[in-house]
């Protein structure tokens, strides 16, 4: 999965800060290299699978907020996946300054 192309998807369909887009996106290409999805569900992911599946979030959630919120729904249902969710989130302000 392409990490820039889910970034400007994430954008697009939730806003968000571009730390916490960061953040989501690296955590989604942990996913994809673990290989669980695969294993699990029998298939890989996709940036539209994975807009999907944020979409149906609940309303009002932020963007890491529906990560969280799908890794929790995965880990119910096949466990590891709490291995996944976003527990910080680099500030923007000092992100640019390492720029």
């Amino acid at each position: 999965m392409d990490r820039q192309r889910l970034e400007r998807a994430l954008e697009d369909e939730f806003g968000g800060t571009e730390a916490e887009r960061r953040a989501v996106s690296r955590s989604a290409r942990d996913l994809v290299d673990s290989g669980r999805p695969s294993e699990d569900r029998g298939h890989g992911l996709t940036v539209t699978g994975v807009i999907g599946h944020l979409e149906d979030a609940p309303d009002g959630s932020s963007l890491v907020e529906r990560w969280n919120w799908w890794m929790g729904a995965l880990d119910a249902a096949y466990g590891g996946y709490d291995y996944f969710t976003v527990r910080f989130v680099e500030d923007d302000e000092a992100t640019d300054l390492r720029r």
